[in-house]
């Protein structure tokens, strides 16, 4: 395989841009909060297409959701009233964590040339109000088969104590509207998350699916549907827009969790989250549910694939 890396600069921001130049697959990552913001393919005509949520656009929207597929880390969703307690220190950041707004230093050349991006978040960098251990990040898109695979790797550098953090994307799929998607569901048994005001309560409704389309009303996913997939034995996701032609496939394999919410009728976000929001009342910070653990000198990896392609008439 041979592939494409390029740095742009535009609108006042700088981006890298990847292509896999055996099949069209192209991907594009701005420096700021390593988000990815354009996953494009060219159709059978030759014209490129974008598979995210204002596919390419830097530039926010006059309102509403204006990002693509915002990184989040070292937690996820939002703190009780901004702020939670670990072991005495006092935590806070923005809803998901720091990292939507941290700045990424360049990604390794050598490897872009090879088909990844890797972004690195070094332990002396983290914000001391954000997080207070030394645990780094080395977050990694890379292209192959055709797909977008995305790795989180956490490595713990503290020698004697076991460290907590959740993480996860918060991808905004391009969709012609809400009526005409599928979001097929594997058959198995889910945990249907009670969040109350994005908090959780600690309820949980079972869902045993057969299959299939997604079983939750288009109406209500402004509230967000938190679902517990850790029982489910293949937790591949596919969602097709017939009016589009679009068709991703979603490798969650390894996700416990995903969110699935939408805010208005052009895009819908598949979340794969390994973290919950807060709960109410609220929990201290290594006790949250769905809380990651890392022991001492120890490395949490996980990944994750998206396979976008088009339909066929």
């Amino acid at each position: 395989m041979s592939y494409q890396y390029e740095v742009i600069e535009e609108n006042g921001e700088i981006f890298d841009r990847l292509t896999d130049l055996s099949n069209s697959l192209r991907i594009q990552v701005r420096r700021k909060g390593a988000e990815l913001f354009s996953i494009s393919k060219s159709d059978a005509s030759g014209k490129r297409q974008g598979f995210l949520h204002r596919d390419g656009d830097l530039i926010p929207p006059v309102k509403g959701w204006a990002n693509h597929a915002t990184v989040m880390g070292y937690y996820t969703h939002r703190l009780w009233d901004g702020h939670s307690n670990y072991r005495g220190h006092n935590i806070h950041a923005e809803n998901h964590g720091f990292l939507r707004s941290f700045a990424f230093a360049a990604p390794d050349r050598k490897l872009a040339e090879e088909g990844k991006l890797t972004y690195l978040v070094p332990a002396d960098h983290i914000p001391k109000e954000a997080y207070p251990y030394k645990v780094s990040l080395r977050l990694t898109y890379s292209l192959s088969q055709e797909a977008v695979d995305v790795e989180f790797l956490f490595e713990n550098e503290e020698s004697d104590i076991e460290t907590h953090l959740s993480f996860g994307l918060h991808p905004g799929f391009a969709v012609s509207s809400l009526k005409n998607f599928q979001l097929l569901m594997p058959k198995g048994d889910y945990l249907v998350l009670e969040a109350p005001g994005n908090f959780l309560n600690g309820k949980a409704v079972p869902l045993a699916h057969q299959g299939g389309d997604m079983p939750f009303p288009r109406k209500d996913l402004e509230g967000s549907f938190l679902v517990d997939i850790q029982k489910i034995k293949s937790r591949t996701f596919v969602l097709t827009d017939p009016v589009l032609g679009h068709q991703i496939e979603l490798d969650y394999e390894e996700v416990p969790y995903i969110t699935i919410w939408s805010e208005r009728d052009d895009f819908l976000c598949v979340e794969p989250c390994w973290g919950l929001p807060d709960s109410n009342p609220q929990r201290s910070f290594d006790q949250k549910e769905g809380i990651q653990k890392i022991p001492p000198k120890g490395i949490l990896k996980k990944n994750f694939r998206i396979k976008p392609t088009f339909l066929v008439n």
